[in-house]
């Protein structure tokens, strides 16, 4: 068990402020007159401790007190555009950021879990010992704002009063780090003090990109110190390793449901999105998919849109479960976004209106922005994330530099996009979810959805995802296991984490309608690992409405299915309806076949994959096994007898 509070604080022991009164001695010294009077509004001893500790660490020459009214954000807004963190773009209220090139992603052999002896964390997580942390924190961040305006948010991290939001303070010498949280969470300045007596908890978020050249980034790190759910970063300022309330908040929430809300509350990498069907029905889907995979495309898919990334998940009174989305806004890859396939999203990045902050994309002369996939013809030349850009450019080692980084992003608010049901997405109650899936990038194995018999099951399909790897992390490559979609972000023992998702979701606090169901889909099997002709995928992007409209009509007991030992699949006359009625498109019973038909070999090549992976961790629930064992045995007696490609109307006579 975690536990919390435990060795050295190392913000305080930096900062040196161990009592309210020497609190109240760096507030006087530091604030003007103003800021002073914004900070009396926060009670809260702990956070106030807190704060005067990153005050003197972090040494700044002037501390503002973001409380999110009109004018301190404009304040910000305004700071970014003199400070040169942002330039203005040809639309209104849309700016462009730039990374530097080697800050471009999240900095993964950079980033670790402050530890104390003994303790453990995710085999495939890094760690640093706490001594070791504190030394980098004396050396690098004691004075590293000297000359720079300290800015400070009280945010949270869902709708104020939703039973697993969850509140934090955010620190930062960038003014982009901030603007971005004003877009990304909700302000609750004026409801702070009250949401950390409602929770128990808060996070705290210091951050510093320091002078911000290309030499400091080897010496960035970012921290996540569990015991005291404080996270420090220096050296960079791409929003994954910076703008803390996301993916650092993410794992520490991770923490908190698995070892203090087990059966009550989940933190998951999701999606949420409502699916129509019959007679105006709206059924709520949380997904996860590692970057890359489809999750934007998928969430935006829905008829009623909340939210993109996260989910902080629990089980209501009333045995459903509830969801809400910690963000208000999307930090989404913009890399293949185009009309075609997110007429959406296209509507808010091509008219004016909504506020965008783009970053390391292609900007041409007339200050408009262009990506790779968008679509539409691109400048001859232009300015982009490593300088001057014109086609044809190439790096050092003679590589095509393409028009814009392939980890690109637009951040901007979820209420722009008009298929987002705000007035649901901060109504604290949460949303009703229905229907869980997970989907990594698998050119060869599984189907595109495939729905768990149990839900032992559906929390074996989230243990095996599988992807490449993407642009999101710099220094991984190759074809990588993603347990969850949620790997990178658990702070503790896999074997932990997966135990608490088999007891989750075989609660008896579920009611008999109220448990979801939990589903595999996968976007990207090809033509080639089918049988067929080139190397192209079998689908297209529009065809994720068919698949979630099937998964909507199968967890309401609409349709029926197929079992196989792998769960359920659809049937062809099922889906053919649904492509004429959602798309307009054919859909051939040859296509069905070659997107159904389950090939033995490559799924139990998965399983073996799999089954010697988690046999190296300690820990791992015997239950995991059990299952594949249970699936492998059900695929050979298939393979014995009707070879090694089974077809689906072969599957249907079981």
């Amino acid at each position: 068990m975690l536990e919390l509070k435990k060795g050295l604080d190392i913000l305080s022991e930096v900062g040196g402020v161990k009592t309210l009164s020497e609190a109240e001695a760096v507030f006087k010294k530091n604030l003007d007159a103003q800021n002073l009077a914004k900070l009396e509004r926060i009670k809260n001893e702990e956070a106030r401790l807190k704060i005067a500790n990153a005050i003197a660490m972090c040494e700044p020459d002037y501390v503002f007190i973001d409380t999110g009214s009109a004018e301190d954000v404009d304040t910000i807004r305004k700071w970014s555009l003199e400070w040169g963190e942002e330039e203005p773009l040809a639309l209104p209220r849309h700016t462009v950021h730039f990374d530097l090139p080697q800050d471009q992603a999240r900095l993964v052999k950079q980033t670790f879990y402050i530890v104390n002896e003994g303790e453990k964390t995710s085999a495939l997580a890094r760690s640093i010992p706490r001594q070791e942390a504190l030394e980098y924190v004396q050396k690098y961040m004691k004075g590293i704002m000297k000359g720079m305006t300290m800015m400070i948010g009280f945010f949270d991290r869902g709708p104020v009063g939703a039973q697993a939001a969850i509140p934090a303070i955010e620190i930062s010498s960038s003014s982009y780090v901030f603007h971005s949280a004003e877009l990304l969470y909700r302000n609750c300045y004026e409801q702070f003090d009250a949401e950390v007596a409602r929770k128990g908890i808060f996070f705290t978020n210091v951050h510093s990109q320091g002078p911000n050249r290309p030499e400091d980034v080897p010496n960035a790190r970012i921290f996540m110190d569990r015991s005291w759910f404080t996270t420090f970063s220096t050296f960079c300022t791409y929003a994954g390793n910076t703008l803390l309330l996301k993916k650092g908040n993410h794992r520490f929430a991770v923490d908190y449901s698995t070892y203090y809300k087990v059966e009550e509350e989940l933190s998951e990498h999701m999606f949420i999105t409502g699916v129509k069907g019959p007679g105006g029905r709206v059924t709520y889907f949380a997904g996860a998919a590692p970057s890359g995979c489809g999750k934007t495309t998928t969430a935006m898919a829905g008829d009623e849109f909340i939210g993109d990334d996260l989910a902080q998940m629990w089980i209501e009174k009333d045995g459903t479960l509830r969801a809400v989305n910690p963000e208000k806004g999307i930090f989404g890859i913009v890399e293949d976004v185009n009309w075609e396939g997110d007429p959406h999203l296209m509507k808010v990045l091509r008219h004016e209106g909504a506020e965008v902050i783009w970053s390391n994309v292609l900007i041409d002369e007339h200050k408009k922005p262009f990506w790779t996939g968008c679509g539409e013809e691109l400048p001859e030349r232009g300015r982009n994330f490593q300088g001057e850009w014109w086609k044809g450019k190439t790096d050092e080692n003679g590589k095509p530099i393409p028009p814009s980084h392939p980890n690109a992003r637009v951040t901007l608010l979820c209420e722009a996009i008009e298929n987002h049901n705000t007035k649901l997405a901060e109504d604290p109650a949460g949303v009703p979810v229905k229907v869980i899936t997970y989907s990594g990038r698998d050119s060869d194995t599984m189907p595109p959805i495939w729905v768990a018999r149990t839900p032992d099951e559906g929390v074996v399909i989230g243990a095996s995802i599988v992807s490449a790897a993407t642009a999101t992390e710099i220094g991984v490559t190759g074809v990588r296991r993603q347990p969850w979609a949620n790997e990178p972000f658990i702070p503790g023992p896999l074997g932990d984490y997966m135990e608490a998702q088999f007891r989750f979701f075989n609660s008896k606090k579920f009611s008999e309608k109220g448990r979801p169901i939990i589903a595999g889909l996968n976007y990207f099997l090809t033509h080639e690992a089918r049988g067929g002709k080139g190397k192209g995928l079998l689908g297209e992007k529009r065809d994720v409405k068919v698949w979630l409209g099937w998964l909507e009509l199968f967890a309401n007991g609409d349709v029926e299915a197929i079992e196989t030992p792998i769960g359920y699949i659809p049937k062809y006359e099922d889906l053919k309806k649904l492509f004429k009625e959602k798309i307009d498109k054919e859909y051939p019973y040859e296509l069905y076949e070659m997107h159904f038909s389950l090939y033995i070999d490559n799924i139990l090549a998965r399983i073996n994959l799999q089954r010697e992976a988690y046999g190296k961790d300690q820990g791992i629930p015997k239950r995991l096994f059990q299952v594949y064992d249970e699936q492998e045995k059900g695929l050979l007696a298939l393979k014995e007898k009707f070879g090694p490609v089974v077809k689906p109307e072969q599957l249907a006579q079981g």
